[in-house]
């Protein structure tokens, strides 16, 4: 006789909520995959320049967009929160030095560096697992995790240095996105925009004493005119994929979230290739254990998928 599964589908809604995380995601991911070309049209301005506008110009959008849809109700309201507010702070400082580190690798001409950092920073998401949500790792994810600690053993040796921007760049928005995971779910609701204008008025001031301190070295104007609209554009190319990143941790598990981020590596990965980079053959064995990681990490976490449920969430982080 044969069993029929009688178990209810997924509520659409549900359904429909999380393709929409997907494509929020992969549109963010994709977005911040061609920020080496922008940025390294910029790299006149330095990283600190660079940080502090793209600060104070994503604040300016924040606030016209929260003026024009009318919600300084909601923004107020998580500024009275101290859970709410604590959240943001720290995941402004969070984003704050993963900015700052990503421009300087790509103004410096490390953009495989930052590359490596993202292609890390799915094994430190499963770390965190561990470390905050008290997840308990599967042999497979060991393995991933153990190999990617030989890939910056190799990077290290091949540099001739810790690759500290990749490991800093790794561990900022894996925080980040743990911050933002944990106020899309547990934080009353904090809607991308409201989120996003709390972190960027956090910024504000550390913003503008940079911009202060750097005085009359400020290439803001003196680069003509189209160094001038790059810089004021970073508000928006930097807000935009910042929604989508909130929008599609609120809506997926950070397993899928994983997942998604192999796309900006990869397009990172390409576009420092193209600018020059090169890539030594040892090197290239660093970046293979990685990819070797990552396809375990992969293949583990498929597996399980196929295990489950179709419609059951994926375990968060995997």
């Amino acid at each position: 006789m044969t069993c029929v599964d009688e178990r209810p589908p997924p509520p659409a809604q549900d359904v429909h909520t999380r393709r929409g995380g997907v494509a929020a995601g992969l549109a963010a991911y994709g977005v911040w995959g061609a920020f080496p070309f922008y940025f390294h049209a910029l790299r006149a301005a330095g990283a600190v320049e660079l940080l502090a506008w793209r600060v104070v110009w994503s604040l300016a959008v924040c606030l016209l967009l929260v003026t024009g849809l009318r919600r300084w109700g909601r923004v107020a309201a998580v500024l009275r929160s101290r859970a709410q507010r604590g959240l943001l702070a720290l995941a402004a400082v969070a984003v704050a030095v993963n900015w700052g580190v990503y421009g300087l690798a790509v103004v410096t001409g490390h953009v495989l560096e930052a590359a490596l950092g993202y292609f890390v920073n799915p094994l430190l998401t499963v770390l965190l697992g561990v470390l905050v949500l008290r997840e308990r790792l599967r042999p497979a994810q060991w393995v991933a995790v153990g190999t990617g600690l030989a890939a910056v053993a190799v990077i290290t040796a091949d540099l001739g240095r810790l690759p500290w921007m990749a490991l800093t760049i790794a561990v900022s928005f894996a925080v980040y996105g743990l911050l933002k995971n944990r106020v899309g779910q547990r934080g009353g609701g904090v809607d991308p925009l409201t989120g996003l204008t709390v972190e960027t008025l956090v910024l504000a001031a550390p913003a503008a004493l940079a911009l202060t301190a750097l005085g009359g070295s400020l290439t803001f104007a003196g680069e003509g005119p189209l160094h001038t609209a790059l810089l004021v554009l970073a508000g928006p190319t930097t807000l935009v994929p910042l929604v989508l990143f909130a929008t599609a941790a609120a809506r997926v598990p950070l397993s899928v979230i994983g997942m998604l981020q192999y796309l900006t590596p990869v397009l990172q990965f390409c576009a420092a290739l193209v600018l020059g980079e090169t890539m030594p053959a040892s090197r290239w064995i660093g970046f293979g254990l990685v990819w070797l990681a990552l396809a375990v990490l992969t293949a583990d976490a498929l597996h399980r998928q196929r295990r489950a449920r179709p419609w059951e969430p994926a375990a968060s982080p995997p």
